[in-house]
């Protein structure tokens, strides 16, 4: 058995993944899928069918100018049923600008292929913040994605970290905050609901939700986290000594403090929101205050925040307590 395949069994057995509990989602992705032949993947796919869920969501990442429509076919022969296109931007020189190794035809061919082979879920990312941005480029970013066959929108802003092309300019991340609200009221304007800090659709992503509702999922490949209960999982980052030994996965056990920031982070920066049950009683004196102020909202037994984009200042407010 080849080391992917070692692996993958001991993760299925870790996470008790059975008939009884089976895999809701599938994610592939953290480099680029597209490059890679669709048969390359199906001896995976071919171990975890028979514990897939009926109707799970399969996703896979694509860069438009690999997506190729054979490399779109083959993936769906595999069961993918969505794709995420790592769009970016549809002006030309934007992409330049971001190294980008396609184009903006690139971009519009591979996403009406992947429609016209019917994926049921087509995606795109866009980024914003950077350098140069004008309120008349994202408009013209937003236009041309609403006149594709898409129902989500991934959208992040621009930051800049060690080890990256942008690291020696840090210039180039230039955010304005109500820029940053323009673009989001535009999008929702368009009828596609904000469901988390930075994800929009009039479908909502099944595999997006489970990390904000803090389910325990796989990860497989070098440098996948996965995460079991209260415990995170590190493989190795090294891809050669992922392959020599795939089984040596550091552990870090999450204590209860640390729990609880991670489902208030989550849960205020997306539509999943916050059990009261889950705060103590100077916490739950906090929420009552923002709620009281309207900065929270409160259905079901779960506090809402309405603006994402207050999230860390709202979960810093009540951690504290």
């Amino acid at each position: 058995m080849d080391a992917l395949g070692v692996q993958l069994e001991t993760e299925l057995k870790r996470f008790d993944v059975s008939p009884e509990n089976m895999i809701e989602t599938v994610f592939i992705g953290g480099g680029t899928p597209s490059t890679v032949d669709p048969q390359l993947y199906a001896p995976i796919f071919d171990r975890i069918r028979p514990f897939l869920q009926e109707g799970a969501e399969i996703t896979s990442e694509a860069n438009p100018n690999s997506s190729t429509y054979e490399w779109l076919e083959g993936m769906k022969e595999l069961g993918v049923n969505r794709i995420s296109f790592g769009v970016q931007s549809f002006n030309d020189d934007k992409l330049k600008t971001l190294g980008r190794a396609h184009n903006t035809q690139h971009a519009l061919e591979a996403i009406k292929n992947a429609s016209k082979i019917g994926y049921k879920h087509l995606s795109l990312d866009l980024i914003y913040g950077v350098q140069g941005d004008t309120k008349e480029l994202l408009q013209s970013d937003i236009d041309q994605a609403f006149q594709l066959p898409i129902d989500h929108i991934s959208l992040y802003s621009l930051t800049i970290e060690e080890e990256t092309a942008f690291e020696k300019s840090p210039e180039m991340a230039s955010e304005q905050l109500d820029l940053t609200q323009w673009l989001f009221d535009e999008i929702s304007a368009k009828g596609f609901e904000q469901y988390e800090i930075s994800n929009f659709g009039k479908y909502k992503s099944k595999h997006n939700i489970g990390y904000w509702e803090h389910k325990s999922y796989i990860g497989l490949g070098a440098g996948a986290v996965g995460f079991l209960g209260s415990t995170r999982l590190y493989p190795t980052t090294d891809i050669e000594a992922y392959i020599d030994t795939p089984l040596s996965i550091k552990e870090e056990n999450l204590n209860e403090a640390e729990l609880l920031n991670e489902k208030l982070f989550l849960g205020f920066r997306s539509c999943v929101g916050v059990d009261q049950t889950l705060l103590s009683k100077p916490q739950y004196s906090q929420a009552q205050m923002l709620l009281d102020g309207g900065l929270l909202e409160f259905r079901h037994g779960r506090y809402f925040n309405p603006n994402f984009l207050l999230a860390d200042e709202i979960t810093l407010r009540i951690e504290g307590y």
